[in-house]
Formats: C-alpha cells, structure tokens, sequence
C-alpha cells in the first residue's frame, strides 16, 4: 500500500479546510496576534530585523506602541496593502532611529512588503518609489545620528526588503493568470455549450419544419387535383408538429438537467432520438413523398446515449437534405452494426445539393458542419458530397460503445 504525504493524511487536511474556509480578515488578525505576542517572550524578543545598529535605548510605553505598530496592521494586510505597509514600515523607521531593541514584530515589515506586492492594485509603482525613497531617508536619517552601517549595508538589506516585494508580485502575476485561464477555459466551455444548443435545435427544428413544408404543398397540391386525398396531407404535418414537439420537450428536459440524468430517465429515454427510432425518420419522409429505401446489417447493440444520437441525427440530416434538394428523387440508407464501429450510408438520387457540394466546415456551425463536430467528437468520421453519376451521399463511421449489461 502506498504511503500518503503528510499533508494529505485525514487529521491534517480537516484543520487545513477548515483554516480555508475562515474569512481572511479573522486569518490575517490571527497571523498579526500570532507575530506580536513573541515580540513580549524573552527568548524571541531580540529575533527580528534591524539596520541602524545605535546604541540601545531602554524600553518604554512609546517603544510598546512601536512593536505593536510593527505586527498588529498586518490584520488589514489584504484589504488595506499600501496603509498596512505605511505604518508598519514609519514604525519600523521610528523604531530604528530611536534606537530601540529589535523585536520580533519587526518581522512584520517582511510580511507588510510581501502583501503589497501580492494584493495591492492601484498605484504599484507609485507605491515602490515611496517605499524605496523612504528606505534612503531612513538611510541617511540613521548615518546621521552614527550608525556604523556603510552604503553596501544599505543596499543588501534594501535587496532584501526587494526580494520580499517581488516574491509577493510573482505570487500575483501566477493568480492573475490561472484566473485568467479559468476565466478562458469557462468562455470556451460556454460556447461549446452555446453551439451544441445550437446543433440540436437545428437539427430537431430543420428536420420536422422541411418535413412540414413538403406536406403542407402536397396537402395544397391535393385540395386542387385530389380532394379526398388531402385529409392525409394534412394529418401527416399535424403528426410531424406533434412529433417535433415532443422532441423538443425531450431536448429541453436534456438541457435542464444533465444528457446523463435525462438518458437515465426511462421514460424520456423512449421518447428521444436513438438508433432504434430511425424507421421511424424512414416512416416520416415516406409519408412526405420521399422514396427511401432503409436496410440493415449485422445486430444492433444498445449503445452509450452520444452514439446513438449522433447516428440518429446523421440520418435526420440526410434525410433533411434529400427532401430539401431533391423532392421525389430515391434516397436509399444502409446502417452496419460492426464489433468497432457502426456504419452509415445515405445516398440520394438527383442533383447535387448545395449544402453538400461545399466542405461542411464551412457551412458555420449548422446543417452538415455541426453533423462533422458531432461525430469527430466520437473519434468518427463523417464525409458528405456529390455523386459522380448525380446526386449526394452521406457516409458516417462511428466508434460503437455498446452498453455494459
């Protein structure tokens, strides 16, 4: 069995959680007690940061107010940067220059340095030329008054003081950018979103409204020459309204939860597209007028929701199409079942139709274009064009996924 880290074992992930989960003014006004109270211990008092070496001068109330003015801002650390590293690096100025003995509170100048460069927003540079201007006034304050530091004194220590900076601004630059990447990543998750809305629309709406259409002018065409005959006309658009319809229910109640929670659902699974409802395509575009002639091959294997509905919806397609472009032309559909892959062949007699003629790349997101999206999605392979001897055909390979009984 393997070892877990120690950071991920049970007892230390529960406190690490719940310190997440506190509100950053309550951890910041913990980490300030948590460097003020030292600065009181007589063993850690005389730990900390110092640069002007004069001599010491015994503690009283002021050189209290001082420590505390040193490590108490840092409660305000986030919300308050620049006024966090205002007064505590005066204070640490003041300290210095009265001479007072270091403290372990002075620590906080480190930690007031590294906030304003994580946090602070506004007026960064402006910020860094104050501090750093400050700095030199303090530099030649403490000369002054016989500090035995010399300019190369000053200058690491303010590469120090630097060096906290900059590690503050890195940790910044590295949030903005994962929070750029994740506002990116959610833009790209919701125009997939937006498209695949739009693909299944599309192909719901395109296919039972062409279908409407060549019924609706054959029911017209019936009124004038066959009379008696248009009644079945017009129950073949009422029954494609219905079904159109119901489709789009089952489409709704997909996006409003999950394609997953939707598919388990068994009564909304009998009424969506699936593999075993292309006879019925078939039966529709038959009563439109269009010849089609439908055969299969091999056994059908219930398979996973996103391949049935990607063979569903290349059939619709076609079928589409073919009542689009060429009313009355035979269109015949062979569906293979395979161990690997189920095939797909529509081909229709006729002329070439326009949307196929072209690469369905570039037929913008709708019709064959998305029908492509759909299917490589799956790993599959869909081409569309015309026929040498005339008309169109529609050939889709789709990895099979068969359900796990």
């Amino acid at each position: 069995m393997p070892r877990q880290a120690p950071w991920s074992l049970p007892l230390l992930r529960a406190p690490l959680d719940w310190w997440r989960e506190r509100d950053a003014l309550l951890r910041d006004g913990i980490l300030a007690l948590a460097l003020t109270l030292p600065a009181f211990v007589p063993t850690l008092s005389h730990l900390g940061t110092q640069i002007g070496d004069l001599p010491e001068r015994p503690a009283n109330a002021l050189g209290v107010g001082l420590v505390l003015a040193q490590a108490l801002p840092l409660a305000v650390r986030r919300r308050r940067p620049a006024a966090c590293l205002a007064v505590i690096a005066g204070a640490f100025a003041v300290h210095q220059a009265l001479g007072f003995a270091t403290t372990f509170a002075s620590v906080g100048l480190y930690l007031a340095l590294y906030s304003a460069g994580a946090h602070q927003i506004r007026f960064r540079r402006g910020l860094v030329v104050v501090a750093s201007a400050g700095y030199a006034l303090l530099a030649i304050v403490l000369d002054r008054l016989g500090s035995p530091q010399s300019i190369p004194d000053y200058l690491a220590f303010w590469l120090a003081l630097a060096a906290a900076w900059l590690v503050g601004s890195t940790v910044r630059t590295r949030r903005a950018e994962e929070a750029k990447r994740r506002r990116l990543a959610a833009e790209a998750a919701t125009a997939a979103e937006r498209a695949r809305i739009a693909r299944e629309l599309h192909d719901v709406v395109t296919h039972h409204v062409t279908a409407m259409v060549v019924q609706a002018d054959a029911a017209q065409f019936l009124l004038a020459s066959a009379p008696e005959r248009a009644g079945e006309g017009l129950t073949a658009v009422s029954d494609t309204g219905r079904r159109a319809l119901t489709e789009l229910r089952y489409l709704l109640g997909v996006l409003e939860a999950t394609g997953e929670s939707a598919s388990a659902d068994p009564a909304s699974a009998g009424r969506g597209p699936a593999l075993g409802r292309v006879r019925d395509l078939v039966e529709h575009a038959r009563r439109s007028g269009q010849p089609v002639e439908f055969s299969e091959q091999g056994e059908r294997r219930p398979q996973g929701v996103d391949v049935e509905l990607a063979a569903y919806r290349v059939v619709q397609e076609s079928l589409t199409n073919a009542m689009k472009y060429a009313a009355g032309k035979p269109t015949r559909i062979l569906l293979r079942h395979g161990d690997e892959h189920i095939g797909i062949e529509v081909t229709t007699d006729g002329p070439a139709a326009a949307p196929v003629t072209r690469k369905p790349d570039t037929a913008g997101g709708r019709g064959l274009a998305g029908l492509c999206a759909r299917v490589r999605m799956l790993d599959g392979e869909l081409k569309a064009g015309s026929r040498p001897g005339g008309g169109f055909e529609v050939r889709a390979t789709i990895p099979s996924k068969p359900l796990q009984e």
